[in-house]
């Protein structure tokens, strides 16, 4: 196959490029470029654009047959303000925009756009357990409405004839990059902690099945919200517990609410902390996905259970 991969820097871009180029694919990676007229494919691997100005080779996906959207900027990255939260809404809405509008006036357009979203679009749902079936009206909330809004951004492509899949990514485990880098640091100090009352759901999927993931749906028949999520969803408690037990530390500590969002923000210590999204994969799993780590133990020692001392 032929993919294009925006996003293609980042923790999940790279490791899907690396798995996509060893099944043999050929593999494009959309990059940012002050070119004012971007750069055709011939002889290179690149695509240059620029998501900000809406500007793209006008013949940039022609003839691929896939283009697999990551682009957007760290939602972890900084304390939220208007300004980086806007950063974070332009990042994600004006890249797939500019995607979904290519591959709508493409004259040989990709059959597949698989674009990323989040299980924040569900919203802080307490014990509810949620699917591709559950509404995301209730949810409430900055990330709830960016990743409606980030949806309806991949829409032009779908009503062009593409299969458009909107890939909602719970939290992904990896030693190396995203929220469990930084917590296996105070964890292997022994300070590993549960966060508020630790009853809030986590969702999340390792890195590996992240991929795995992506990469099935590439030819699966499957069309609209797909949760990419483990089948075993976890209090932050267990979690907490989970992945002390893996490390070989203790984990009997609580840090009150008050202190992140005394550091982070209310906002985005709730949003990133505190709600509670109990997602599964249905429909992943009806499609006969198999997941490599199915449980948060499997992938924790799996991610982090040779690295106990790194």
């Amino acid at each position: 196959m032929r993919i294009a991969i925006t996003g293609s820097s980042g923790m999940i871009g790279t490791a899907l490029a690396s798995r996509l180029r060893e099944g043999g694919n050929d593999v494009y990676r959309v990059v940012r470029s002050d070119v004012h007229a971007g750069t055709s494919r011939s002889g290179t691997d690149e695509i240059a654009w620029s998501p900000a100005d809406g500007r793209i080779d006008a013949d940039a996906f022609d003839g691929l047959d896939c283009v697999v959207n990551l682009a957007g900027a760290n939602i972890g990255a900084r304390r939220w303000n208007d300004r980086y939260k806007k950063t974070l809404r332009a990042s994600r809405l004006d890249s797939t925009a500019l995607v979904a509008r290519t591959i709508a006036e493409s004259s040989r357009p990709p059959s597949v756009l698989i674009s990323a979203s989040g299980v924040n679009a569900y919203g802080d749902r307490g014990d509810e357990v949620l699917d591709e079936s559950s509404p995301t009206e209730p949810g409430a909330g900055f990330l709830a409405d960016l990743c409606r809004d980030w949806e309806a951004a991949a829409q032009p492509a779908a009503s062009a004839g593409a299969r458009v899949v909107t890939t909602r990514s719970g939290v992904v485990f990896s030693a190396d990059d995203g929220a469990l880098r930084k917590q296996l640091p105070l964890f292997r100090f022994g300070l590993g902690a549960r966060m508020g009352s630790g009853r809030q759901w986590l969702s999340w999927i390792s890195l590996d099945d992240e991929v795995a993931a992506i990469e099935h749906l590439l030819t699966s028949e499957l069309r609209g919200p797909v949760n990419l999520t483990a089948p075993q969803p976890v209090t932050n408690a267990e979690f907490t517990k989970e992945l002390g037990r893996t490390l070989g530390r203790p984990t009997l500590l609580r840090v009150p609410a008050f202190g992140p969002r005394l550091v982070l923000g209310a906002e985005m210590a709730d949003s990133l902390l505190f709600d509670s999204l109990r997602v599964v994969p249905k429909a992943l799993l009806d499609d006969g996905f198999e997941f490599r780590h199915a449980t948060a133990r499997e992938a924790l020692s799996a991610v982090v259970g040779d690295r106990k001392s790194a």
